[in-house]
């Protein structure tokens, strides 16, 4: 019979070897004595045979190190990626076991690294980025770095001293200087390439009692503390450890931050990194979790839509922050990804996961600020409906209030996006790209990036007069950002508010999203009231891109069946086919889709008339680079005082093709109207069972203030920013 768990926390701590290089490397695990693999947790045991897996691969192969040439996703390019991994891992996988092969086989790979690395110059599939020496990128350079001293970390001190010494100086240093000195103006920034660059000389400085490249890693290349790993921490993250690029580059910048953070706390433990600044790297770990929908992250600005929790860069930050936290709520994570390290912490992960210590992990709905001091915006979490296995609830909104994110920004002032039943409902398109795709622009940012992606129409969010916000410039835009009026969770009746005045000169946008729960219809159930408010005349557009098929419409089409026109000539619009218009006199209509077994109706109504489009994306794109995906947009032409919207998002009903079975495939609402009166919102909805409920919104941030309106003859009353009201009518 197996025997049961030997290793407890303390004994995995006792079996770490007491080396100078352990210091680099999250300290390994040493198997000795009658402790073999099948006597350690499960989650250990199976990342050890991953581990074993590839280096073996990569053994079996030989050491290839090729001279640079190609760009992302090109030969060159992807085994020089493998080799630091191979590097990474083979230091692991010697330390944990003790087979002289495996640290054969990393001395050998950086001996033959030491011949190549002197010779080399600028890469020779440089392009507009900052040129790096084994990739395109001085980014992948540093990236290589952060990997390779950890592994070279576990093997340095079992080297001879001329191994030891070649590889120290003809790879290490020289790789170390070229990031910090010849490459400084990517090693000075603040940004998640200079986290990179910063980490992975701070750890080789480490590893090498180098204490200039240390110092030179902490406080920037002049060591004045301008600039560094320490400073990046403190203008990167928000009070509550929100990332300023969004989601995607948060999961990617993480990793430096909480590997070169390990080694400080094991090497400078007097500097208490993970307590610096209020514990932020700690806050950014769970912030990021915070930040997914089952899993995946929400595509702000140049996402790949494809990353998750389920990522390299997260399966360290999980086990170190567990380390020093032991939240039971990182178990729960590590437990969805199905992965950790094969380090001291991560048997910790392994071995209290196995013991039944996972508790879920608190998703809730939370205001996230951005900004070193909080005040240049925000990101809305609004979450509600019964939670899965994982503690997280069916629904999650997102209102997108933030900052612009630097370069990797989208002009999306005020978005938003919807998450339910597993599937994104309101979307937002991300990044235009295929990373690593050579026959894609090699694996670079596609030009439709610029031309749609970032563009103001490919985003839910208001546009005018056909323009990006901030004429999709990113330095106006990054000098502004919307101010983030009122936020509740409150279960009953959640909200979010924010405005902005300057993305277009002369008008004003406001965006109020509320998640109310009204008795007789599912959720989600989201109210959506939209604003531009200008003197001048203008054209305001408010586009929708949704998931699913259309099922029914009251809208007065006139279809293009023949041609599709194509909705503008730049700005986006060039990249939308309009498949039908509506002109709407009352400014009113309803259309509703499927998506996976649920359906979804859209009701909207506005000041006045309104022009409804519903396209999809594809046009002008003769290299098929752009996703085809519909999008309804309601435009407004008004010639002074603005357009004001008002849109209620449904969920209702199901749909099993499997069964033949069809519930509630139309509307629980019979009609919404909305009117403005004294700046008040009322929004009225009359239920097909003829209740009738008033969702009324003062926009006042006062909470004890009371408001009344007169609407129809009954009186409304409410205190605060916003309530629902049952109204007089069948059932109230």
């Amino acid at each position: 019979m197996k025997s049961a768990i030997l290793l407890t926390a303390a004994m995995v701590f006792a079996a770490v070897p007491q080396s100078v290089d352990a210091a680099v490397q999250g300290e390994a695990v040493t198997l000795g004595g009658d402790v073999t693999a099948s006597d350690l947790p499960p989650l250990y045991e199976a990342e050890l045979a991953l581990a074993r897996s590839f280096v073996d691969g990569m053994m079996a192969d030989g050491v290839v190190v090729p001279l640079p040439k190609d760009p992302g996703g090109g030969y060159t390019h992807e085994q020089h990626k493998r080799n630091f991994r191979a590097i990474y891992l083979g230091g692991q996988l010697f330390a944990v076991t003790g087979e002289t092969r495996y640290r054969d086989y990393v001395r050998d790979m950086l001996l033959e690294y030491a011949a190549m690395y002197p010779t080399l110059g600028d890469h020779p599939a440089k392009a507009n980025q900052n040129v790096g020496r084994l990739f395109w990128q001085v980014l992948n350079d540093a990236m290589w770095l952060v990997h390779a001293v950890q592994g070279y970390g576990d093997i340095r001190d079992t080297l001879s001293a001329p191994d030891r010494t070649l590889i120290d100086d003809q790879v290490f240093r020289p790789a170390a200087h070229f990031l910090a000195v010849e490459s400084q103006r990517t090693f000075d920034r603040i940004h998640n390439h200079a986290t990179w660059a910063t980490a992975g000389v701070g750890m080789t400085g480490y590893l090498l009692g180098d204490q200039d490249m240390v110092a030179r890693a902490l406080y920037g290349s002049d060591k004045s503390g301008k600039a560094g790993f320490i400073r990046q921490s403190e203008l990167l993250f928000s009070p509550e450890g929100y990332y300023t690029e969004g989601p995607y580059y948060q999961r990617f910048a993480l990793l430096p931050f909480m590997v070169f953070a390990d080694a400080i706390e094991r090497n400078d433990p007097a500097m208490k990194i993970f307590e610096h600044r209020d514990g932020i790297l700690l806050k950014a770990l769970r912030t990021t979790v915070q930040l997914s929908y089952r899993g995946y992250f929400f595509p702000f600005n140049d996402a790949i839509r494809d990353k998750s929790l389920k990522t390299a860069e997260l399966y360290d930050g999980i086990a170190i922050a567990y380390a020093q936290t032991r939240d039971p709520a990182l178990l729960s994570i590590a437990k969805f990804q199905n992965r950790t390290v094969l380090s001291a912490n991560g048997m910790m992960v392994a071995s209290d996961l196995a013991e039944g210590k996972a508790e879920p992990f608190p998703f809730k709905s939370l205001l996230l600020s951005d900004g070193p001091d909080g005040d240049e915006g925000a990101v809305a979490v609004l979450r509600q409906g019964a939670a899965n296995a994982n503690g997280e609830p069916a629904t999650v909104l997102i209102a997108k209030n933030s900052s612009q994110g630097m370069g990797h920004g989208h002009f999306d002032k005020l978005a938003w996006q919807l998450y339910d039943n597993g599937n994104e409902i309101v979307r937002d398109y991300g990044a235009a790209r295929f990373l690593n795709i050579v026959a894609k622009e090699g694996g670079r940012y596609l030009p439709e990036n610029t031309t749609w992606a970032k563009s103001s129409i490919a985003h839910n969010t208001l546009v005018v007069d056909e323009m990006s916000h901030f004429d999709g410039k990113v330095e106006p835009a990054s000098a502004a950002w919307p101010e983030q009026l009122y936020f509740s969770d409150d279960p009953g009746l959640q909200v979010t508010s924010a405005t902005i005045d300057s993305a277009y000169p002369g008008v004003a946008m406001t965006r109020t999203l509320l998640m109310p729960k009204i008795e007789g219809l599912e959720a989600p159930l989201v109210i959506d009231l939209v604003s531009g408010e200008s003197d001048e005349p203008h054209r305001y557009d408010l586009p929708l891109h949704y998931s699913g098929h259309i099922i029914e419409h009251d809208l007065a089409l006139q279809s293009f069946t023949v041609e599709r026109p194509v909705l503008g000539e730049a700005n986006g619009y060039q990249h939308i086919w309009a498949d039908a218009i509506a002109p709407e006199q009352d400014g009113k209509g309803a259309l509703t889709w499927l998506l996976d077994g649920r359906f979804y109706t859209y009701r909207f109504a506005s000041n006045g008339r309104l022009d409804v489009v519903l396209g999809e994306t594809g046009a002008n794109d003769p290299s098929f680079n752009l996703r085809r995906e519909p999008l309804i947009m309601l435009r407004a032409n008004r010639a002074e005082g603005g357009a004001h919207f008002a849109s209620l998002l449904e969920a209702h009903g199901s749909y099993d093709g499997a069964a033949e079975q069809t519930l509630d495939s139309r509307s629980l609402v019979e009609s919404m109207d909305h009117v403005r009166v004294d700046g008040k919102d009322i929004v009225g909805l009359t239920l097909k069972s003829g209740d009738r409920f008033a969702v009324a919104v003062s926009h006042d941030t006062r909470s004890a203030q009371s408001h009344r309106v007169v609407l129809d003859g009954q009186a409304i009353e409410w205190s605060g920013f916003a309530a629902v009201i049952a109204l007089k009518g069948k059932g109230n």
